[in-house]
């Protein structure tokens, strides 16, 4: 009975302390806004300036296209030599495609390396499965890759790919290294 008691007591002090703060929170109308508003509406309105107007927009053409870029070194006479000999090189399209040219180069794998018959091999992984023995000469990839040297933890390949002229073409060499797997 005596927390019953208490338990009162503290209710209602708990209400005696909170009333004031909810009576203040009592509606005094909106007389202070209505004045605030009243005064910014007697105000004069002000003048939007206008869109300011543009130049219209008036194209260049670029009319050195042909020219030498200013950003380039002039070309040597070995350079001119060297791009004259690029000039005859080509794939040759006539000799019989091996079977590891049907795949990129990305994806063909080094799995190992050999000797037998006192020639050395290595072991080349396609994305089937199989396993190739390959030596220097040998061509694989996509883009006439031709394997130039071995050793016992790479291959070097040479890849004859266009040089984004209409009949040029350019060397580029690869190398594919011997595979975790």
């Amino acid at each position: 009975m005596a927390r019953d008691m208490t338990k009162s007591a503290l209710r209602l002090l708990c209400l005696l302390l909170l009333a004031p703060g909810l009576l203040s929170c009592a509606d005094r109308g909106f007389s202070d806004l209505d004045a605030f508003m009243a005064e910014k509406r007697a105000r004069p309105g002000g003048v939007i300036e206008p869109i300011p107007t543009f130049k219209a927009y008036e194209a260049f053409a670029y009319a050195a296209t042909t020219l030498r870029s200013p950003f380039d070194r002039p070309v040597d006479i070995r350079q001119l030599a060297a791009l004259s000999a690029r000039v005859a090189l080509r794939p040759d399209d006539n000799r019989p495609k091996e079977y590891l040219e049907r795949f990129t180069l990305d994806s063909l794998l080094m799995v190992g390396s050999l000797e037998r018959g006192g020639q050395d091999w290595t072991l080349i992984r396609d994305p089937d499965g199989g396993i190739h023995r390959v030596q220097v000469g040998n061509f694989l990839g996509r883009d006439h890759g031709r394997i130039v040297a071995m050793g016992d933890t790479f291959i070097a390949v040479i890849e004859i790919v266009p040089d984004g002229t209409e009949d040029g073409w350019v060397e580029r060499p690869r190398t594919i290294e011997l595979s975790g797997m």
